[in-house]
């Protein structure tokens, strides 16, 4: 029996609080994690704390040390390091003409500009991007990707996908469109944070100029008798 839940359909979901529930490899044994060892441990002396984001974010932490292991042997593979990827595939990504400001550079990959116009330079010097005038912009720079910083690119991609397919062996193709669209519930309000973060502030800057002097010239003032008479100043402010 499957159940349809946010759009997706698989088997009805389960309570992963006990190492005995879940699926069994082909032995028919309960898979059993060092997560389980953790979580019993803290159970134990921690009975008073709900430990059960444990379940979820501490296998989340180690599949992440698993994969950076695995983009790391993927990259020194085709002579690239992490950053060295981020902002070929940045490019990469854009299509032709395989361009982008460092501005736009910079906020793909979530640096600073000192450390941007370093991996540009570094990168420029491998002869994988180049440096051009920007047509639009007289004082601003592109930066494009080169035929070989595009197949550096490709290839790299190439095989960390097949790494990555390496670590999602223990899922079916549906159990991996299934974690994709839970892990994405996750993930989505920290990406709408981030981009309101990084936007744009397009608001008018506040006006501190001073305000304009609107009281009578020295020997202008009104004439002697002419204020309001008594009893006809401004109404009370009923406070």
């Amino acid at each position: 029996m499957t159940e349809q839940r946010d759009g997706v359909a698989g088997p009805p979901p389960q309570d992963l609080s006990s190492p005995h529930d879940g699926p069994r490899p082909d032995d028919g044994q309960p898979l059993h994690d060092e997560v389980d060892d953790l979580v019993a441990s803290w159970r134990t002396e921690r009975p008073d704390l709900d430990i059960e984001p444990l379940q979820v974010l501490s296998r989340v932490s180690r599949l992440a040390r698993h994969l950076d292991r695995a983009r790391r042997a993927a990259f020194a593979a085709n002579q690239l390091e992490t950053w060295g990827f981020d902002v070929l595939s940045a490019l990469r990504r854009r299509g032709p003409p395989y361009q982008l400001s460092p501005g736009a550079l910079l906020r793909a990959t979530l640096v600073t500009s000192g450390t941007m116009t370093n991996r540009i330079d570094r990168l420029a010097d491998a002869a994988l991007v180049r440096r051009h005038p920007d047509p639009h912009d007289k004082r601003g720079v592109l930066v494009t990707l080169t035929p070989r910083g595009q197949a550096v690119a490709d290839a790299a991609l190439a095989d960390l996908l097949r790494r990555e397919r390496k670590l999602l062996t223990g899922l079916t193709a549906a159990q991996r469109r299934q974690l994709a669209a839970l892990l994405r519930v996750l993930l989505a309000p920290f990406d709408a944070d981030q981009a309101t973060a990084t936007a744009p502030d397009h608001s008018p800057a506040p006006d501190h100029s001073p305000a304009p002097d609107h009281s009578p010239a020295p020997g202008h003032g009104p004439a002697p008798g002419h204020g309001p008479a008594p009893g006809h100043g401004p109404a009370p402010d009923g406070s």
